[in-house]
């Protein structure tokens, strides 16, 4: 198992379909409701990719459930993060963290010890992911909460997404399918947080509702960037190390970061420039190692 150059293309444009998700869930007014909203759809995709490629073997069903469950974690931390800050604090620091943890137990769980070359990879590519997050000038007393906020919910994060990609990279193995197992996985995932967050709503669920019937056609394209950008990783761990897939998706930080200064009209800076040379440093190391 390697990483040619056709797998690193094809991960580089999952990462962009994953930043412009994750942007799109942060311009909108509901945190919440825009992440229940895009991935409760993904039954519009799901149903008749399942139709096509069939269903998965059952010895895949326990890791869809497993990674079902973590996902109602991570959608209500993604929701969190992106309530208390920014695209390009709370993007990075989940994102950046995640690599790291999935090379240490990638290792012991699924017998993939990285090269020393492979290492360094993992660890430049982090720290320049984590620096374009951290790089954060000008905070005042004011918003020093929020930004303590986001910062925990953005490590917690971190794990939680270390968790699923390790669970599913044991799974998609196992169905053998990787189109398959994205489509079981996108039908039942988005459903648990959405009735979470309308019966947090309560009183408010008929705001919720029409709130949500005004930005279903975008959060449908939001729902096909998803599908995609974890469907390409997912076929990636069928023919290279699960941590070596992990920290390349990563490189999504750079398009969110560029998402947000563009769209979003969040500062760049030096600091994150110097952190975009890292991620650049790190995937041609990873490339070649």
């Amino acid at each position: 198992m390697s990483l040619d150059i056709f797998l690193v293309l094809a991960l580089l444009f999952a990462a962009l379909l994953h930043a412009s998700w994750n942007a799109l869930i942060k311009s909108g007014g509901d945190k919440s409701l825009d992440t229940a909203l895009i991935h409760s759809l993904g039954l519009v995709f799901a149903l008749p990719a399942l139709l096509w490629f069939g269903l998965p073997p059952a010895a895949a069903w326990p890791f869809i459930a497993a990674s079902t469950l973590i996902h109602i974690a991570y959608y209500a931390a993604l929701a969190g993060a992106y309530r208390y800050g920014d695209l390009g604090l709370t993007y990075p620091i989940m994102r950046g963290a995640a690599p790291l943890l999935v090379a240490l137990v990638s290792s012991v769980l699924l017998d993939e010890p990285l090269s020393g070359p492979a290492w360094l990879g993992v660890i430049v590519l982090s720290a320049g992911v984590l620096l374009v997050g951290l790089a954060r000038a000008g905070h005042n007393a004011a918003n020093a909460g929020h930004r303590r906020k986001a910062l925990g919910f953005a490590l917690a994060n971190a794990a939680i997404i270390a968790s699923y990609t390790v669970i599913d990279g044991m799974g998609v193995r196992a169905a053998g399918n990787a189109f398959s197992y994205v489509a079981a996985l996108f039908l039942f995932d988005g459903l648990p947080y959405m009735a979470l967050v309308l019966w947090r709503a309560g009183p408010r669920r008929g705001e919720a509702l029409r709130y949500m019937r005004a930005r279903a056609a975008l959060a449908l394209a939001g729902t096909a960037a998803s599908l995609g950008s974890y469907g390409i990783a997912l076929w990636a761990m069928m023919h290279a190390p699960v941590a070596l897939v992990a920290a390349l998706r990563e490189t999504s930080v750079i398009f969110a970061a560029l998402i947000g200064t563009w769209v979003l009209g969040e500062r760049f800076g030096w600091a994150r420039a110097t952190g975009t040379a890292l991620v650049v440093a790190g995937v041609v190391t990873l490339r070649f190692s």
